[in-house]
C-alpha cells in the first residue's frame, strides 16, 4: 500500500512532527527528497511519513540492512504526535547518531505510544534509519 492514508498538509499547516514551524519550512521538503541536515530531522520527517502514509520517504530513509521488504501502514492507525526525549550524536559533522522519542498514536479508537531509541548513520552523506536499539 503506497498511497496516502491521511492528507498532507498545505505548506503554512502546523508540521505533523511538533517541531513548530509549518510544514513547507520543517518536513515538508524532506519527504519532497531535500537530505535531511540532521538525524533528528530525519526522525521528525519519519515521524511526519507515518503519519501523513508516505511510504516513499520512509523506504528512501531506511538502511538497506534493515529495509523491509515490503511496507504496509495499517489504517486503522492514527500518529498524534511526536515528544524527542534525547539525542546524541546526528549533527552536521557526525556520521552517527541516536534520537530517543515518544510517538504517540490510536490504533482503532485506542491511544498508545511508541518508545524507542533509534539509530541513525550517513550513508553516502545522507542520513538514514538504521534500527532500534535494544
Amino acid at each position: 500500500m503506497n498511497r496516502r492514508r491521511t492528507q498532507v498538509p498545505t505548506a503554512d499547516s502546523p508540521c505533523p512532527c511538533g517541531g513548530g514551524l509549518p510544514f513547507g519550512e520543517c518536513c515538508g521538503p524532506l519527504l519532497d527528497g531535500a537530505d535531511a541536515p540532521t538525524a533528528e530531522r530525519l526522525m521528525r520527517s519519519r515521524y511526519t511519513a507515518f503519519a501523513v502514509g508516505n511510504v516513499e520517504h520512509l523506504n528512501r530513509t531506511w538502511h538497506p540492512a534493515g529495509r523491509p521488504a515490503r511496507l504496509e501502514l495499517d489504517p486503522g492507525q492514527r500518529w498524534t504526535g511526536l515528544e524527542i526525549l534525547r539525542t546524541t550524536g546526528g549533527g552536521f559533522l557526525h556520521t552517527e547518531g541516536t534520537v530517543e522519542f515518544r510517538a504517540h498514536y490510536t490504533y482503532d479508537g485506542v491511544e498508545d505510544t511508541l518508545h524507542e531509541h533509534s539509530r541513525f548513520v550517513r550513508e553516502d552523506g545522507r542520513w538514514v534509519y538504521l534500527d532500534a536499539l535494544p
